[in-house]
C-alpha cells in the first residue's frame, strides 16, 4: 500500500478552513497533520474536519496561537502529548496508525518548533532562548526514547532551514533567525543522531533549491521568491527505503488569504 504524508503550518484552522478543504479533495492524503492551529480545543471544528474525509482526528490547542492537530483516514491504536521547556503550549502531538494494513504500527509524531523571535542572541530574546531549549529537549527526547528505532515519521515546522540550499541566500542569512549555524548545527545533529531520514533531501538533495515558507512582508512573493525550506518530514531508517516521492505544494501560497507556508507531503510504498 502507498502511504502518503502531508504536513501544514496551516495558521489559524478556522481562518483557512476552506484551504484545508481544498487541499485535503485536491491532494487526498491519507494523514495531515497541522501546526499554529491557533484554536483552543473547545473551538476546534471537528465535525467540520472530519466531514471532510478523514473521521480521526486529535488536536491540541491554545487560543491564539500554537496547537497542532492530526487528520487521518485511519483509526490510531494510540495517541499521546508532550510538555516541552515545562510548559503547556501545545506544539507536540503523536499517533500510532492502526487498521491501516501495511502502515499499521507506523507513529507519526507532529511537532511546532518555536519560531525564535527576530534577534539570534540568547541572552538578548528569551524567545530565542526558548527555541534553543526546545531543540536540545527534542534531541534529549530522540537519545533517550528511540523514536525512530521503530517504523516512525517526524513532521512540522521546526522552523529551521538547515541546509544551504534551503534558503534563497546562505550568506545573507547567516545571523537571521532560522538559519543561524547555531540552530541549523543543532536541528542536524539532533536529526543524525537520533537516525531519522530527511525525506526531502533523499531523493532531492544540494543544490536544487526547496522551500515551503515565503514571507507575509514580500509584496510579490512569487517573483522574489525568497523562501525558507521550514516546514520537514523524517522517516525512521527502515522506511527511507520506502519513500516514492516527496514534494511541495506550492501553489496553497499564492490562494486568497494564504497561510505563509506550503503543505509538504511524502509518499511511502510500505
Amino acid at each position: 500500500m502507498n502511504l502518503t504524508v502531508s504536513t501544514w503550518n496551516i495558521n489559524s484552522v478556522r481562518l483557512r478552513i476552506d484551504h484545508v478543504r481544498r487541499f485535503l479533495a485536491e491532494r487526498r492524503p491519507d494523514v495531515l497533520c497541522l501546526q499554529e492551529t491557533k484554536c483552543p480545543d473547545d473551538k476546534f471544528p471537528l465535525k467540520e474536519l472530519q466531514s471532510f474525509g478523514y473521521p480521526f482526528v486529535v488536536h491540541v490547542g491554545q487560543k491564539g496561537y500554537n496547537g497542532v492537530a492530526i487528520l487521518s483516514r485511519y483509526p490510531f491504536s494510540q495517541t499521546s502529548t508532550m510538555e516541552m521547556c515545562g510548559r503547556q503550549d501545545a506544539r507536540h502531538i503523536t499517533v500510532t496508525l492502526a487498521e491501516a494494513k501495511a502502515a499499521s504500527g507506523v507513529t507519526i509524531h507532529n511537532f511546532y518548533v518555536p519560531a525564535g523571535g527576530d534577534i539570534p542572541d540568547a541572552d538578548l530574546n528569551e524567545k530565542f532562548r526558548h527555541k534553543l531549549q526546545f531543540m536540545e529537549e527534542l534531541r534529549a527526547w530522540g537519545g533517550r526514547s528511540r523514536p525512530a528505532s521503530a517504523p516512525a515519521i517526524l513532521v512540522g515546522d521546526l522552523n529551521v532551514a538547515p541546509l544551504e540550499h534551503d534558503v534563497w541566500s546562505h550568506k545573507q542569512l547567516l545571523d537571521v533567525v532560522s538559519h543561524t549555524p547555531i540552530e541549523t548545527e543543532a536541528l542536524e545533529e539532533l536529526r543524525q543522531e537520533a537516525g531519522w531520514t530527511d525525506a526531502m533531501r533523499h531523493l532531492r538533495p544540494e543544490p536544487e533549491k526547496i522551500y515551503s515558507w515565503w514571507s507575509y512582508r514580500s509584496p510579490d512573493w512569487a517573483a522574489a521568491d525568497k523562501g525558507r525550506r521550514l516546514d520537514h518530514i523524517w522517516l525512521s531508517g527502515d522506511l527511507a527505503g520506502t519513500l516514492r516521492g516527496i514534494d511541495v505544494t506550492k501553489e496553497t501560497r499564492g490562494w486568497e488569504r494564504p497561510s505563509d507556508h506550503a503543505p509538504v507531503t511524502a509518499v511511502l510504498e510500505l
